[in-house]
């Protein structure tokens, strides 16, 4: 926060309309400006000096990861909240594993969002029923290490276990081994995916893989 005490917010969300709504919101709010808005991360970076928050929606049309734009934000010194429609706690889970502050709904009242604004601007984690039951409430939701997401993402992809072995680095025995521990998973979670079509749409739900463009809001 600035010497002044004012609060230097930014909005990421790859729809006009939203970033606007936001800048309002953010505007009408005490001890906060609006400093800018953009459909990513590294365009916000770009186009903004100086940010303490960055209000950040979960599913960006450049196919980024939650975790992935948590992350690079955190790395720029700067805090993030999730403004989400709330109908994806897989996201919510991903982006809270690389240290989002909250999340608050897109259907949350004026003084709600300024407030969560608030407190996330503060440095401080925003306390909501939607954040905990995002963490909580999400049984089927799988959790890979990052090796096997990796194998997952590429082999989802479409590629062949040849060729997955090639760009990780690992035997093909071995990428076949993966692929089957994950399958696994999802089984025991209840979710099954005996095939390759199976294991695109699990990585898909669970944010492993990018939505496909024609399903994007």
């Amino acid at each position: 926060m600035s010497g002044r005490g004012i609060l230097r917010v930014g909005v990421i969300d790859d729809h006009e309309s939203v970033v606007e709504g936001l800048r309002t919101i953010i505007e009408e709010g005490d001890n906060m400006t609006f400093v800018g808005g953009a459909e990513t991360v590294e365009q916000l970076l770009q186009k903004v000096d100086r940010m303490d928050l960055a209000v950040l929606d979960l599913r960006l049309a450049d196919g980024s990861s939650p975790h992935s734009n948590v992350t690079r934000l955190r790395k720029a010194r700067i805090e993030s909240l999730v403004y989400t429609s709330g109908d994806e706690p897989f996201l919510v889970r991903e982006a809270a594993a690389a240290g989002v502050l909250g999340v608050i709904r897109k259907s949350a009242r004026k003084a709600e969002i300024q407030e969560a604004i608030r407190v996330a601007g503060s440095g401080r984690q925003v306390a909501s029923v939607d954040w905990a039951a995002a963490l909580d409430s999400d049984p089927g939701f799988v959790d890979l290490s990052p090796r096997l997401r990796q194998v997952l993402e590429l082999y989802a992809s479409g590629e062949p276990t040849a060729r997955v072995a090639k760009e990780t680095g690992l035997s093909a025995d071995t990428v076949s081994d993966y692929v089957d521990r994950i399958r696994r998973k999802y089984r025991d979670a209840g979710r099954p995916a005996p095939t390759k079509t199976d294991l695109y749409k699990r990585a898909i739900e669970d944010g492993w893989l990018p939505l496909p463009r024609r399903f994007r809001r």
